[in-house]
């Protein structure tokens, strides 16, 4: 009994966490998904954005375009890794381990030192409504109304002759020059787009948890592709509109599935471990079907 009340106590709280970090996940998906392009570059992404944003709250300026300088931030990140990766034909996993290994030096730089608080300065939060802060319930509605805003413009921008000539350099980049679509300049564009989203994730977090830490991101892509996996088991990715829908409806479960953890007296350092299981079943779970499937076959 103890163990569901601390569940249900911790659900509002983590869903609305998964909302801010439902960002983190789309700006995974983008480069996987749709552009075939494994990148790492997320995990500095992330605290770059909240990085930036944090000096300058803390050096006067609106926290509104303090936020959207952060996303700008995490948008030249993504946008270093393509050109990284297009310009010296480096591996993408490669470019986007040594972007977000040198953002780590850029954070430092940026704040000045390893974290800063936040508590006293203003936010988006406070100008909008300051209740926004002390009510979880008023920061899920603020969330999803900024997720959906955010959803609606990614599927018309898909949806429009750049955003297919985007999907077509993922889907056949061999066919992409032939249509006359340049694939530098959309690999650049998607992935300035999906690491522009974790960086608006970073920026959102450090406004509302009250403080900056240049290590904010470590681990955090684990998180985000545990989101992605998730989402696309529960209602699959055959359309447009699912495989962006995925990751947001992956990061709300997982992080349930964070809460039953923590409420069933799991240390938070274990999670990492738990998590990476997980995904791991998740991912491998098709293949045994298939492989039992098979014996199955066979002995009849």
């Amino acid at each position: 009994m103890e163990i569901l009340t601390a569940f249900l106590n911790l659900m509002p709280v983590t869903l609305a966490q998964s909302m801010i970090y439902s960002f983190v996940a789309l700006g995974i998906m983008i480069p996987f998904r749709l552009l075939s392009f494994p990148d790492l570059t997320s995990e500095g992404a992330f605290p770059l954005g909240g990085c930036v944003c944090a000096a300058m709250i803390l050096g006067g300026w609106n926290p509104f375009v303090a936020t959207a300088a952060g996303a700008l931030a995490g948008m030249a990140a993504g946008a270093s890794t393509a050109m990284i990766h297009l310009q010296f034909r480096l591996n993408s996993l490669l470019a986007g381990i040594l972007v977000f290994t040198a953002l780590y030096s850029v954070n430092m730089r940026v704040l000045g030192r390893s974290n800063v608080a936040l508590f006293s300065s203003d936010s988006i939060f406070l100008q909008i409504n300051p209740a926004i802060v002390a009510s979880v319930w008023l920061q899920i509605l603020f969330f999803g109304a900024l997720i959906a805003a955010t959803l609606l413009v990614l599927r018309w921008y898909l949806a429009t002759e750049a955003g297919a000539a985007l999907r077509v350099v993922g889907t056949n980049p061999d066919l992409a020059p032939s249509l006359g679509i340049s694939i530098w300049t959309y690999t650049i564009v998607g992935l300035a787009i999906a690491n522009g989203f974790s960086a608006l994730g970073g920026a959102l977090v450090v406004q509302l948890q009250g403080f900056a830490d240049v290590g904010m991101g470590m681990g955090l892509l684990i998180n985000g592709l545990a989101s992605l996996v998730i989402g696309e088991t529960v209602i699959g990715r055959r359309t447009l509109s699912r495989q962006l829908f995925a990751p947001v409806l992956g990061a709300a479960i997982y992080y349930q599935v964070v809460s039953l953890g923590l409420s069933l007296g799991l240390v938070p350092s274990d999670l990492k471990i738990v998590t990476a299981l997980f995904v791991l079943l998740t991912l491998g779970l098709p293949s045994l079907r298939g492989k039992a499937s098979g014996r199955e076959t066979m002995r009849v």
